[in-house]
């Protein structure tokens, strides 16, 4: 007869120490069985074969089993579609209680809802924690009770918030023993999804205190390491956000702010569900006329804009999944104001490309580029990609890097002047909104 057995399900939070969710699974009095599953529901809508977001999750299982190994334990891996797993996972295993993460995106909220229906018709508990914020939902709101849509005064109630409360850290270390002891079972490959591996060179997932410590001098110039690089640790669970926010608020009070900016946008995510169905915050922002020229499009996705803060931009990710935030900023206002594309177009481009791809921090900073979102800068806010360059590219280190054919004739020429295309930016704005 089998022994019964706790599930642990992997998702976001890819890591054994300071997981909520493990930590209450390995509490229990029952062996915890760890799972990862491969949703075929969100690869088989990737761009096959190559999508480096699948080889960085495919790496960190395998050093999650390496570590699972060492108390005797193993990580299960399935591939295929959530609720027929869990149909053979229920027939694999003597299921007591699942424990997890919560998620809190509109398909994840749909597919969490779904499992925990099934097990509770056989029998089964699905327990989910918080534990990729530090605030979720409607825990950091307003003296009236309401959540907050502009930031700076969310921020200062969320300190105040974790000043009353404290950090929640959960250690595991001392638990790990009460895995459930199996043998080390081999992980599906890349291959055998439709993936191949890419020679992409992912960032360490350790704080650079140094560049944290000059984080609010360095952070706007890309030419430079003046960001921590921990954003697709961040998104994949592969460091713990109490951890990190624990290290900020000793190091820099400027890099905690980027970390509360993550509960924010989770947050309006719960509280203001329409941004899910590609709607803006504010309403009357989904009357602009786009012009949304497709060729135009192309130039901008492929770096052939002749702005070179923009194409070195949109080269850096195209090449590493990554781009600067300063950068983002910029690459951002171009195509939605200077070219009159949609800001989901956009929106769209970058949930493809980026290694850290979170949807609410995605959205919410496309509808910030807009002046759709909340906390919006006004609409007749629009950087001017020249002079961006110089005040934060002033040597070109950057954009040199990306460009190296910057001063020769097979450089683009400016595909549009700037001052016209701002003009009539907030020309079509103003009549749209009026």
């Amino acid at each position: 007869m089998k022994a019964q057995t706790n599930i642990f399900w992997l998702r976001r939070d890819l890591r054994l120490e300071d997981n909520t969710g493990l930590y209450y699974a390995l509490s229990n009095n029952l062996p915890v069985q760890l799972i990862f599953i491969f949703d075929q529901n969100i690869l088989d809508k990737l761009n096959k074969p190559y999508d480096a977001r699948v080889e960085f999750i495919h790496n960190q299982l395998d050093r999650l089993k390496s570590e699972a190994a060492k108390f005797g334990a193993s990580l299960k891996v399935y591939y295929g579609v959530p609720i027929e797993i869990w149909e053979t996972i229920t027939q694999e295993f003597k299921v007591g209680t699942v424990y997890t993460n919560r998620d809190y995106e509109k398909y994840a909220i749909k597919r969490d809802e779904s499992v925990r229906q099934l097990l509770e018709q056989k029998g089964i508990d699905f327990k989910a924690f918080k534990d990729q914020v530090i605030f979720e939902k409607k825990e950091v709101l307003s003296k009236s009770g309401t959540p907050y849509s502009v930031f700076t005064p969310y921020s200062r109630k969320w300190k105040e918030t974790l000043a009353e409360e404290g950090l929640k850290e959960c250690d595991c270390k001392g638990l790990l023993t009460n895995l459930a002891k199996s043998e080390t079972a081999s992980i599906i490959s890349l291959k055998e999804m439709g993936f191949e591996a890419t020679d992409q060179v992912f960032p360490e997932n350790e704080v650079d205190k140094e560049v944290v410590r000059k984080y609010t001098e360095q952070r706007d110039y890309p030419g430079i390491e003046g960001t921590s690089r921990l954003s697709v640790h961040l998104r994949f669970g592969t460091v713990s956000i109490r951890s990190l926010v624990k290290q900020a608020l000793k190091l820099n009070n400027t890099w905690l702010n980027e970390l509360i900016w993550r509960d924010f946008y989770m947050q309006i995510l719960a509280n203001f569900p329409h941004i899910n169905d590609s709607k803006a915050f504010r309403p009357a922002y989904d009357q602009i006329p786009w012009r949304n020229d497709e060729a135009n499009f192309e130039k901008w996705k492929n770096g052939n804009t002749g702005f070179p803060i923009v194409d070195a931009g949109m080269r850096e990710l195209n090449a590493t999944g990554f781009m600067h935030n300063r950068v983002r900023m910029i690459v951002s206002s171009f195509l939605i104001k200077d070219l009159l594309i949609d800001w989901r177009w956009g929106e769209a481009y970058f949930a493809e490309k980026l290694l850290d791809f979170d949807f609410s921090a995605n959205n919410g900073g496309w509808q910030w580029a807009a002046g759709s979102g909340c906390d919006a800068a006004p609409y007749f806010r629009v950087f001017n990609p020249d002079s961006q360059a110089k005040k934060f590219d002033p040597d070109l280190k950057y954009i040199k890097k990306w460009i190296p054919e910057l001063n020769e004739f097979s450089y683009p020429k400016p595909m549009v002047d700037h001052k016209m295309a701002r003009e009539r930016a907030i020309k079509t704005y103003k009549e749209a909104l009026t």
